[in-house]
């Protein structure tokens, strides 16, 4: 298990020739951990920040490329704001792709077998609660692939308070409506976005309307796919901004923090 601090104690010392004072501020260190757990009997890897007891909790859902730094890194951020993260792992312990043929091939395993991806996130689910995470309190979200999946999760029936999707995949699968939906939907959408274009965003529009899901669906102007993704080529700041200002507000609205 790998741990590291996130917020290191602070020890500060004032010497004075015949008396040495010091003071020490500490506060509780909030620990990362990647947790490797188990569904179905095979193994995985996430990673798990905690903001403290009975902070409300974010279910983090991957891009098509596996858990990596970038996941971490928003699961930093949001630690910050004070939400326990998990942030999945969907394709297996070690299976971080890197070619293309590689992420198509693990992301259209799931996409074919819509039962296991739903086990896989109950199975992140039943694991961040096991690490002291909110259950009862709970937002999922996720980027491109993981937005895919947090949809799926909604669909599900899963009792969250909310799911949001960065530029994630909305089409519906065939057979499947959002008729069980729980929770509040967050869709945050490039509208220059060529690999999911505005059509599936209109069309999803109507169907939560349709259904009655409480949503809110937001595009942004010159956007393209992946608009979040520090140091991409497609990493779009205004839009990043604006739509991690926009989740941050959903969070504090639906889970009161």
């Amino acid at each position: 298990m790998n741990i590291r601090t996130l917020c290191p104690t602070r020890l500060k010392h004032t010497v004075i020739p015949t008396l040495v004072t010091s003071l020490l501020l500490t506060s509780t260190p909030a620990l990362a951990q990647d947790i490797t757990y188990q569904v179905n009997g095979e193994d995985y890897q996430g990673y798990y920040v905690s903001a403290g007891t009975n902070a409300p909790l974010v279910l983090l859902l991957h891009d098509w490329d596996g858990l990596t730094d970038y996941e971490k890194k928003r699961a930093d951020m949001l630690q910050q704001m004070g939400y326990s993260v998990f942030a999945a792992d969907l394709f297996g312990k070690g299976i971080r792709p890197t070619e293309v043929k590689d992420k198509r091939q693990h992301t259209g395993e799931l996409y074919k077998d819509r039962e296991k991806m739903r086990r896989l996130m109950q199975g992140a689910l039943k694991t961040a609660q096991q690490q002291g995470g909110n259950l009862d309190n709970t937002v999922a979200m996720g980027y491109c692939f993981g937005g895919a999946a947090a949809l799926e999760l909604a669909r599900s029936g899963a009792t969250l308070k909310g799911f949001a999707t960065f530029h994630g995949g909305l089409k519906t699968p065939a057979g499947q409506n959002y008729q069980n939906t729980q929770g509040k939907l967050l869709i945050l959408h490039g509208s220059a976005d060529t690999a999911i274009p505005m059509e599936q965003f209109a069309n999803l529009t109507v169907e939560l309307e349709n259904n009655g899901v409480q949503h809110e669906m937001i595009t942004y102007s010159g956007a393209p796919h992946a608009f979040t993704v520090f140091g991409s080529p497609r990493y779009q700041e205004t839009a990043d901004k604006k739509s991690w200002r926009r989740f941050s507000e959903f969070l504090e609205e639906t889970t009161q923090l």
